[in-house]
């Protein structure tokens, strides 16, 4: 093979939309603009955020429609800021055509997104979601009936050598300074300010004394791979059947999971119109007002339940009735298989939404802004579950090695309706309390 050699390209005076090349993406976003439009997208966010604007003064504004289009990028191709989501708008020709911006039209930056997000309140994010929800229902892809809920941890935009104390003010290595003072240690350098800080007893940082000044929604608590970070606490609740996100919260990081699932079960019922009648959950969720909260709810209740020594039930008999259901429930082969699926669809919804997803470590700061960017986040998982059925690929990314038009595509529909049909099948063996995993084999 002979090599290449770069050459001097004249750019041609006049060009026509045929002789523009056509990315890879391009037939996925032109699919998804399609079903935005067919649903009334532009129009319903037009309308949901008006009363954020002057309906006379002023000049025009960035439409909400591509303010949340553009947001939907950072989930389907990884964008993890603003900045970035700007940028390759700019560059991008397939990009510009899903934000409906020609080659001579400026594209937003991101400082028009950052002044749009804030000006913009949450509820108008939430409702954004509500409809995005409500497209998968009319798709039959969710029906809110069987939940499973779990937490992830999101490292936000600020450093732990940034944090002050709350009571004074000091920084942290002005802290640690006045505790080598009085304790009489000679620091020479930093060297010696380190070593005395990492051999000193009683060392903590603790969210009740310290707090970081300019994120103070953030908290310090230990991400999965066990380091140390300022963070916030992401809890999801999952439909079981299609895999996609019913309810989604952003709270702050040092929150246990039995006091942030309260308000996650509202954001699903608060999408549904009732609480699911069945919640699955891991062994971090297990206590009593768990249970008790889930019962008043009328909803069953399948908890893993945590090793540990033999509770004492004197004068609880309705903690034990409880606990004794649960663990029965949790321990069937229902239970089981639910527990499976919890672990694959929950899971599933993290590694999408945080690691390909780009949002493992935040850009933002403040508890609402984070909220609205998750928000819209999981508004692009959702799209993506809605996507997968339609035309079968969830993200631009999974074209690469496929067809260039999905929607030609004969097998793609059939394997989505076959699918389709399979998992509903699956899902009513499983209510019967039927494994249709162990059922042997007829012999020959």
């Amino acid at each position: 093979m002979a090599m290449g050699t770069r050459k001097q390209v004249q750019v041609p005076l006049f060009l026509t939309a045929d002789d523009l090349p056509e990315a890879p993406t391009t037939p996925f976003f032109e699919e998804l603009s399609g079903v935005l439009e067919q649903a009334g997208f532009d129009d319903f966010v037009e309308r949901v955020c008006s009363r954020f604007y002057d309906q006379a003064l002023g000049r025009p504004s960035l439409p909400p429609g591509v303010y949340f289009r553009m947001l939907l990028l950072g989930y389907l191709m990884g964008f993890e800021s603003e900045r970035r989501i700007a940028l390759q708008a700019a560059d991008s020709l397939s990009l510009r055509q899903f934000l409906g911006y020609g080659l001579h039209e400026a594209t937003p930056d991101h400082s028009t997104l950052s002044k749009t997000r804030k000006r913009i309140a949450l509820e108008a994010h939430e409702e954004v979601f509500g409809w995005v929800l409500g497209r998968l229902r009319e798709a039959g892809l969710t029906q809110g009936g069987e939940v499973a809920v779990d937490a992830t941890t999101l490292e936000a935009n600020a450093a732990l050598k940034g944090l002050v104390r709350k009571a004074t003010g000091e920084a942290y290595r002005e802290f640690v300074l006045g505790l080598a003072e009085a304790a009489g240690e000679c620091i020479e350098s930093e060297g010696d300010l380190i070593r005395f800080d990492r051999q000193r007893r009683g060392k903590s940082l603790s969210n009740e004394e310290w707090e970081s000044p300019v994120d103070p929604d953030a908290r310090v608590a230990k991400m999965k791979d066990g380091t140390t970070h300022l963070a916030y606490k992401a809890e999801h609740a999952v439909d079981l059947e299609s895999g996609a996100l019913v309810g989604v919260t952003v709270q702050r990081a040092d929150s246990g999971d039995t006091q942030t699932l309260p308000q996650t079960l509202a954001a699903v019922e608060e999408a549904h119109g009732e609480t699911p009648g069945t919640v699955v959950l891991d062994k971090g969720y297990h206590s009593d007002e768990t249970l008790e909260q889930l019962e008043a709810a009328g909803a069953d209740s399948y908890v893993a339940v945590p090793e540990g020594p033999e509770w004492n039930w004197k004068g609880k008999q309705e903690q034990r009735r409880r606990y004794a259901e649960n663990e029965e429930r949790a321990g069937s082969e229902r239970g089981k298989q639910l527990s499976k699926l919890r672990t694959e669809k929950a899971e599933r919804s993290m590694a999408h939404m945080y690691e390909t997803g780009g949002m493992r470590r935040l850009w933002l700061r403040g508890l609402d802004n984070v909220r609205k960017r998750i928000l819209i986040h999981a508004c692009g998982h959702n799209l993506g579950v809605l996507m997968r059925e339609l035309t079968g690929t969830g993200t631009p990314r999974s074209l690469q090695g496929q067809g260039r038009r999905p929607r030609l595509a004969l097998f793609a529909a059939l394997r989505a309706a076959i699918s389709r049909l399979l998992g509903r099948f699956l899902v009513l063996a499983r209510r019967w309390g039927h494994d249709l995993t162990e059922i042997p084999a007829e012999r020959p």
